[in-house]
């Protein structure tokens, strides 16, 4: 199977969820260690959900983290939920408990977004998101070039924040943005754009069960963007959707890259 470069997007498979959390956990620490090796920064962009929790959580098992200097890494994370750092719906709390807080990684690498009893309003948040962003420009904007973008997908195509059919998705003059009345609960939320997804080296979807299998196949068919936002993810160096078996129904054999 030819590596995947560019717009090219390729299908990796794992029998179960499980196996895929293992299989992707094992690819972002072989990333990390391959960015960070020579003292570069490595800045990683998360995603919540079940998924995004378990590839961290399995990440935690794997022995090579003691052997990264976390103090070159920084997180930040694709959307999250406007809602109290303590809340079980918040993305961020996900991620520490399942990896983060275990980690020797100095507070300022964990770029969070601001809760409400900051007493910012969502609008402001949103912003100050933006800003945090701003300080570590790159030459692909006023936001990092993330080594890795990890993206959930909903069954309606959705990713981050940017749903199906919504003004966000087609944003393409901001970094940051603020969601009301999203169709997931909670409804309000933050989520980073298109062109900050799409900027990172290597973008990887990480999606199961059947329930998946529609929204991946519309977003390997080229369906538009603005209806299936999963369709439009694409990392500058690779872009890969990593799944199990249940989600990969609907995929063709030839995109299905079986050495990565």
């Amino acid at each position: 199977m030819a590596t995947v470069q560019g717009s090219i997007k390729t299908v990796v498979v794992e029998p179960t969820p499980a196996a895929l959390a293992a299989h992707v956990a094992d690819r972002f620490l072989t990333r990390v260690i391959a960015r960070t090796r020579n003292g570069r920064l490595a800045h990683i962009c998360l995603t919540g959900g079940s998924m995004g929790g378990a590839v961290l959580a399995a990440a935690a098992s794997d022995e090579r983290i003691s052997t990264i200097d976390w103090s070159l890494v920084h997180f930040w994370w694709g959307d999250e939920r406007f809602v109290e750092r303590d809340d079980p719906d918040r993305n961020s709390l996900q991620s520490r408990k399942a990896l983060l807080d275990a980690l020797p990684i100095p507070p300022e690498n964990i770029h969070e977004t601001a809760a409400p009893s900051d007493g910012l309003s969502l609008e402001e948040a949103a912003a100050a998101y933006a800003a945090e962003l701003a300080r570590f420009s790159s030459s692909h904007g006023a936001w990092p070039s993330f080594a890795v973008c990890f993206l959930g997908v909903g069954p309606d195509g959705h990713i981050a924040s940017l749903f199906p059919d919504r003004p966000e998705v087609t944003v393409t003059d901001a970094a940051a943005l603020p969601v009301r009345n999203s169709p997931k609960p909670p409804p309000e939320r933050i989520t980073l754009t298109r062109p900050v997804l799409n900027s990172a080296k290597r973008v990887w979807l990480v999606l199961t069960g059947a329930d998946k299998a529609s929204a991946l196949g519309l977003a390997l068919a080229g369906a538009s963007y603005a209806s299936v936002p999963a369709a439009g993810a694409k990392g500058r160096r690779r872009t890969v959707f990593f799944v199990d078996e249940a989600a990969a129904a609907e995929v063709a054999p030839e995109l299905i890259d079986r050495d990565y």
